[in-house]
């Protein structure tokens, strides 16, 4: 049995293993060698490399977990309202530009590294930077090949129906780029008023760019939220993308996590009118302290009936108001009717603040 085994070895060197009968083997069962080898279309599956351009959102496999680490994606309900209420401010404006049928509907809303999103951007296009005033920071307006040439057949009058040619290599003209950025300063002129019910923010266009490298606004490795927008015109049309870094609506961000205009995250006016009424009402004793003296325990233990104690006030000397052991302001003693007064010399506040100092000044 040994030599049957050792000259299968040695035929199997030569070319495919072979295996020793069971027969031969003892009557023991080995495991079967044959194995299904996966195809190219399996393993791109796997992989997560099989899905198409468009569905490059709903990635699978390995590649869905390499990107899921890379970028953390906030989801920001109110920022989804406000692009709601662009895209039907945006309808009406755009059919005042054109004069003619303008459909704007939202795509989507991803987030993505800066530095792959300018790597995506399909040439030839027109990236708009536009400067957030307000909110100190910069964002991307990128709008494809097709929507610009469907923009200057419609403004200059254009025939319907007629294919978009789209010249590889040919910078944009003076004309299309003036056209094109009319359609940018009515787009961030609706986002001012998209913007309006949560924050004001004034959108300023600052330059015109068609080489994605000069449009940098951010790291690469900054994660920012894409906006994607469709319009369509009749039969023609194309598509406009909007970028902000989270860098940029870091100053909102707790009115963008807001599920509804105007909540107020737990913070309630009704209970805050009635503390501060509640708090006025509140009855206070203020204690009127003409000096005061420390005496060691044994002296004041041996205190007898008729002993006097020696103070260092006049009765020209200020007395000190206090609640409990904060003081408060300092006066004057006098007589109204028959009662003690005391004439306060100094407000109240400036009285906390400047012993506030002198503890502070103490305690260094």
């Amino acid at each position: 049995m040994m030599a049957d085994e050792a000259l299968a070895k040695e035929e199997g060197s030569q070319g495919e293993w072979v295996a020793p009968d069971a027969g031969d083997a003892g009557g023991e069962d080995l495991p079967a060698a044959a194995e299904r080898i996966l195809n190219q279309d399996e393993i791109d599956s796997l992989l997560g490399f099989g899905a198409g351009e468009d569905e490059a959102e709903t990635k699978t496999g390995v590649r869905s977990l390499i990107n899921s680490a890379l970028v953390s994606y906030e989801r920001l309900p109110m920022l989804e309202i406000i692009f709601d209420r662009l895209v039907r401010l945006m309808t009406t404006s755009l059919r005042n530009l054109t004069s003619d049928n303008v459909e704007v509907s939202f795509d989507q809303i991803s987030s993505n590294r800066f530095g792959e999103y300018l790597s995506s951007i399909p040439l030839p296009a027109i990236i708009a930077v536009f400067r957030a005033e307000q909110l100190d920071n910069f964002g991307l307006v990128t709008v494809d090949s097709s929507l610009i040439y469907s923009i200057v057949d419609v403004l200059l009058g254009g025939r319907r129906g007629a294919s978009n040619l789209r010249i590889e290599g040919r910078p944009y003209t003076t004309i299309e780029r003036a056209l094109v950025t009319r359609m940018v300063e009515v787009v961030l002129a609706d986002m001012k008023t998209a913007f309006l019910p949560l924050t004001e923010i004034d959108f300023k266009l600052e330059r015109i760019e068609t080489n994605p490298r000069f449009a940098a606004i951010a790291r690469p490795a900054n994660a920012a939220i894409i906006v994607r927008f469709r319009i369509d015109m009749d039969d023609r049309g194309g598509r406009f993308e909007l970028l902000l870094p989270y860098g940029t609506l870091e100053p909102i961000r707790k009115q963008l996590l807001q599920q509804f205009m105007g909540e107020k995250f737990g913070r309630d006016t009704i209970w805050e009118s009635h503390l501060a009424d509640e708090l006025w009402r509140t009855r206070l004793e203020v204690r009127a302290v003409l000096d005061e003296i420390t005496v060691p325990l044994r002296q004041l233990l041996d205190l007898k009936v008729g002993q006097t104690l020696m103070f260092d006030a006049t009765p020209d000397s200020p007395v000190k108001l206090a609640c409990g052991e904060a003081p408060l302001t300092q006066g004057r003693v006098g007589r109204v009717g028959h009662s003690v007064a005391v004439r306060i010399d100094e407000p109240i506040t400036q009285a906390v603040r400047m012993a506030m100092l002198k503890n502070m000044e103490g305690a260094s």
